[in-house]
C-alpha cells in the first residue's frame, strides 16, 4: 500500500460548465488549477482517486536543478523559485526547504561527467560546483576521503510529497477552483473537432479547454481521441526509515543508492540506478521510439513480464462513455514494490555511513512513472484537437518542476505569455524532426 497523502476536502457538486477542466490531481494538475484560479479563470479539476494518490505522493521529494537535462533547466529554475515563494508566503505549506543535493563522483569518469554538466548549466548561473575533501565530508560525513568529489548544488532542496500537492490543491480551492475527487473523466466531448466538454462518471461538464495531466494514464486517455503519445511506464520502489538522530541533511545520490532526509527525521531511500520496466503492449508499439533510451540504460534496465501485459491489453479497448471506464476500475495505480533494490541501497548506505546500519524500515512502496523517449516532459497544445493541452511524461522529474510545469500548461491553454519557452516540450517533436533521445554527456 502506498503512502497516504494529506486529505483534501473535495467539492461536492458537479459544475455544469467551466472555462477549463483539468484531468488529474497530481502535483502538475493541482498547480494548473491554482494558476488558473488565481488569474480569475473558471477551472474544475477531476481526479479519479484522491489528490496525489499516485506518483505525486510516492516520489523522492527532491526539488533539484543539478543534473537536469539542459532543456529542463529553465523550468527547474522557475519551479524552485515558486517552491520557495509558496513556503515563504506561509499560506501553502509544502514542507519545502533548501538542503542542497550531492551527486557523488566515485571515479574520474563520473567527475568528468559532472564537469560536463556544469558547462551546460553555466549560462543559467546555477549555484552548483564540485566539492571534495573536508567540504564534502561536512555535507556527507565520511565521504570526503572515499570519493573523488561530488557535484553540489546548495540551492536545491526537498519538499514533502504527501503534503505538497494537497496543500496546493487547497490553495486552488481558496482561489476559486473546484476540486472533484472520485470523479473520473471518461473522455472528451468534441464538437467539430474542438473541445466542447468532458464526460465524467458523474455527468458532463461543458468547457472550451481541457488540460490532461494524468501521469501514467495520459497515453491511454489521449488514444481515445486518436492522439498518439509515445509514453511508457516504469516502476520505482522506495523505502522509508524511522527517524535517525544526527543524520545528514543534504540529499545524496551515489552509485546504487540515494537518500533524502524527511521532515520527521527519517529517510527516503532508493536505488537511483535501476529502472524496472513491465513488458506491456506499448513496449512493442513504441520500441523504435524508445530504442536510444533502451540502449543507453541497458545496464540498469530490468524488463519484467507480469500481469500488466494482460491488464493493459484489456484497458486499451475503447469503452462507451455511458459505461464504467478503466479509470474507475483502477482508481489508484498501487504496484507492489521491488523490495530488493531499496533494501540493497540501504545496505550500501550502511557500509558508506554507519548510522544507516541502525535504520529501521517502516514502510515500502512503489509508483508508476510516466516516461518519454527523450526523458523530458510533454507540455504542449495538441494541434489536431483545438482546446486540448497535455502535461505529462515527466520521466521521474515531475515533482520538482511541478509548480512551473502546471503554470506553463495553464498559460498554453489560455494563450498567455509562457513562463519559459515551451518549444522543447512540444508533442510534435516526436514527428517533426530527428528522433528524440536523452541528452548525452550530462
Amino acid at each position: 500500500m502506498g503512502p497516504q497523502a494529506d486529505a483534501v476536502l473535495a467539492d461536492v457538486d458537479l459544475p455544469r460548465e467551466a472555462d477549463i477542466v483539468v484531468v488529474g490531481g497530481g502535483i502538475v494538475g493541482v498547480s494548473v488549477a491554482l494558476t488558473l484560479a488565481q488569474r480569475g479563470i473558471s477551472v474544475v479539476l477531476c481526479e479519479k482517486g484522491t489528490v496525489a494518490c499516485e506518483q505525486s505522493s510516492r516520489n523522492w521529494g527532491w526539488v533539484r536543478q543539478a543534473r537536469r537535462d539542459p532543456r529542463e533547466l529553465p523550468l527547474a529554475l522557475e519551479s524552485r523559485r515558486m517552491w520557495e515563494g509558496m513556503e515563504r508566503a506561509g499560506e501553502i505549506q509544502t514542507g519545502f526547504r533548501r538542503s542542497g543535493i550531492l551527486f557523488a563522483a566515485e571515479g574520474d569518469d563520473e567527475a568528468a561527467g559532472h564537469e560536463r554538466w556544469l558547462e551546460h548549466a553555466r549560462p543559467f548561473q546555477i549555484d552548483a560546483r564540485m566539492v571534495s575533501g573536508a567540504e564534502l565530508d561536512r555535507l556527507a560525513p565520511g565521504a570526503g576521503a572515499r570519493w573523488k568529489g561530488a557535484l553540489y548544488c546548495a540551492t536545491d532542496g526537498r519538499a514533502e510529497p504527501q503534503q505538497a500537492a494537497p496543500a496546493i490543491a487547497r490553495a486552488a480551492q481558496r482561489a476559486g477552483a473546484t476540486i472533484l475527487t472520485g470523479c473520473a473523466v471518461r473522455g472528451l466531448d468534441l464538437a467539430g473537432g474542438r473541445i466542447a466538454g468532458v464526460v465524467t462518471e458523474r455527468g458532463r461538464i461543458r468547457c472550451a479547454g481541457v488540460i490532461v495531466a494524468g501521469g501514467a494514464w495520459s497515453r491511454r486517455f489521449l488514444e481515445d481521441v486518436e492522439v498518439t503519445l509515445p509514453q511508457l511506464k516504469v516502476r520505482a520502489s522506495v523505502l522509508r526509515t524511522a527517524p535517525l538522530a544526527d543524520g545528514p541533511d543534504t540529499a545524496l545520490w551515489c552509485r546504487g543508492a540515494a537518500y533524502r532526509r524527511r521532515a520527521d527525521g527519517g529517510y527516503t531511500v532508493a536505488d537511483g540506478d535501476v529502472t524496472v520496466a513491465p513488458l506491456v503492449p506499448d513496449t512493442v508499439r513504441f520500441a523504435g521510439a524508445f530504442m536510444p533510451a533502451f540502449r543507453s540504460e541497458r545496464k540498469n534496465l530490468r524488463i519484467r513480464v507480469d500481469h500488466r501485459f494482460a491488464q493493459e491489453w484489456r484497458e486499451s479497448r475503447r469503452v462507451p462513455y455511458d459505461r464504467v471506464s478503466p479509470y474507475e476500475r483502477t482508481r489508484v495505480l498501487d504496484p507492489s514494490p521491488d523490495r530488493r533494490y531499496p533494501r540493497d541501497a540501504l545496505e550500501r548506505l550502511a557500509v558508506l555511513f554507519p548510522m544507516f546500519a541502525q535504520a529501521r524500515v517502516v514502510a515500502e512502496w512503489a509508483g508508476m512513472i510516466d516516461v518519454t523517449p527523450d526523458a523530458i516532459p510533454v507540455i504542449s497544445a495538441v494541434d489536431q484537437v483545438p482546446g486540448l493541452v497535455v502535461a505529462t511524461g515527466f520521466s521521474g522529474h515531475g515533482f520538482g518542476v511541478g509548480p512551473a510545469a502546471g503554470r506553463l500548461a495553464a498559460e498554453l491553454a489560455t494563450n498567455a505569455v509562457p513562463v519559459v519557452d515551451p518549444r522543447d516540450f512540444r508533442l510534435s517533436r516526436f514527428t517533426d524532426g530527428p528522433r528524440p533521445r536523452p541528452t548525452s554527456g550530462v
